[in-house]
């Protein structure tokens, strides 16, 4: 028994050195038991069903806001991929921007670029500029495969680090959970993956360049991210629940305000 104890994290370690990838354009190193057209379909079939088990919002003015900003952050997400020499890791990407009806504090993108708002957080993003600090951001989350990386640690660590298509077929509720609290997505599951302060600094950093791309000036993220540490209180929201704002992490993006200034063009 002391030999299994023993056995298990070796092979546990093993895995995890096999099955690393690079997150792109930072190259940190990251576990990746998922391939990312893997992560696409499954994305695209639980995003439709989530829409069909959400009311869309029928505010037309906030739709077309949560759409025109997200297009900007889709082309700015684009070119700066591109400039960089990655634009195959957006291979697969079918866009989409949706607002919901809910008084959630949320917001989420799957793999593929598919992206929800919920009514609850605009209220603290009030105006378009705010709401592209939340996008952006949410983006760089799946640009930079951190859903992909958190699920393939809950496939590690719940599952057995078994392939995706095998926990579908043998626990497929389970691994459909799994996939839903990784992108921050309802309640499924009992408590909610965290995103780790390395995935965070790096969502933080590749948002505000990704915003300061599309036009909006990333000074105003230091504005959002205040309210919504204000907004926590005793207990955060959803948003808050994988997205820690205090005094920290505001300090850490006004460190990253000088690279992402020099992308900001009026």
């Amino acid at each position: 028994m002391k030999i299994l104890k023993i056995f298990i994290p070796v092979i546990l370690l093993a895995l995890t050195v096999y099955y690393c990838s690079t997150v792109p354009i930072t190259g940190r190193s990251q576990l990746s038991l998922i391939s990312a057209s893997e992560m696409n379909s499954m994305s695209f079939a639980q995003y439709g069903d989530f829409l069909k088990q959400n009311k869309l919002s029928n505010n037309q003015s906030s739709v077309d806001m949560v759409r025109r900003v997200g297009g900007k952050i889709q082309r700015s997400v684009e070119t700066y991929f591109a400039q960089n020499n990655l634009s195959k890791e957006l291979e697969g990407y079918a866009w989409e921007f949706n607002l919901v009806e809910s008084p959630d504090v949320n917001a989420w993108c799957m793999p593929g670029g598919k992206v929800v708002v919920y009514t609850g957080i605009l209220p603290i993003t009030k105006d378009e500029t705010g709401l592209a600090v939340v996008m952006g951001h949410e983006i760089a989350h799946a640009v930079a495969q951190h859903g992909a990386e958190r699920m393939s640690q809950g496939l590690l660590q719940q599952l057995g680090g078994v392939a995706l298509s095998v926990a579908l077929q043998n626990k497929p509720q389970e691994t459909q959970d799994l996939f839903m609290t990784a992108y921050g997505v309802g309640t499924t599951v009992g408590v909610m993956l965290p995103f780790s302060r390395t995935q965070e600094s790096e969502a933080d950093r590749l948002g505000l360049i990704f915003m300061a791309m599309a036009g909006y000036n990333p000074t105003s993220a230091i504005d959002f991210w205040t309210r919504m540490a204000a907004q926590s209180g005793g207990n955060p929201p959803e948003f808050l629940s994988t997205h820690p704002s205090d005094a920290t992490r505001i300090a850490d993006l006004k460190k990253e305000l000088p690279e992402a200034m020099s992308y900001y063009k009026k």
